[in-house]
């Protein structure tokens, strides 16, 4: 009996370890999105990767015929958004912005982006694991999307050959 638990462990244990020598590498770069860091300086991305990898592992043998990058990525998504939820700062507390081109969007926006334009994820799906009807995803997505391609700040680019002569 104790000799099939140990067999059972180490094939448990190959097969995540090949899941993750898959997967590791574009679940880091959602997670390096999601927190808006640099790709070489992300230690809350590479803490929130390592927090859903533990979560899947720790239900690998329960995933039966479940995909483990998109219950990885579910949990992913879920754990930003409740970490986001937890720390909005209220009025005078201020919080470092981290730079990176989604940092100007709103977390649940970044999220919301990151589940639909990097990850592919179907609106449905995103509405679904994110708790929002299917409109309300589209309009994060446009808004962000938005706001990504008109920056506020950045003056409107001028027209040039359109003078009016002047009688």
């Amino acid at each position: 009996m104790r000799e099939r638990q140990v067999s059972r462990g180490a094939r448990r244990a190959r097969e995540f370890e090949a899941f993750v020598a898959g997967a590791a590498g574009r679940l880091l770069h959602a997670a390096t999105l999601l927190t808006a860091e640099a790709p070489d300086d992300n230690p809350r991305a590479r803490r929130l990767l390592t927090l859903a990898l533990a979560h899947t592992y720790a239900c690998w043998d329960r995933l039966r015929g479940e995909d483990p990058y998109d219950r990885t990525r579910r949990h992913l998504a879920t754990r930003f958004a409740r970490e986001a939820w937890h720390r909005r700062g209220g009025p005078g507390r201020t919080r470092r912005r981290p730079p990176g081109t989604l940092a100007s969007l709103a977390p649940q926006e970044r999220l919301v982006v990151v589940l639909r334009l990097y990850e592919g994820v179907a609106e449905e799906q995103a509405a679904a694991l994110l708790g929002l009807p299917a409109d309300r995803v589209r309009v994060l997505c446009d808004r962000a999307i938005a706001a990504l391609t008109h920056p506020a700040g950045r003056p409107a680019p001028a027209v040039r050959g359109t003078e009016v002569a002047s009688s």
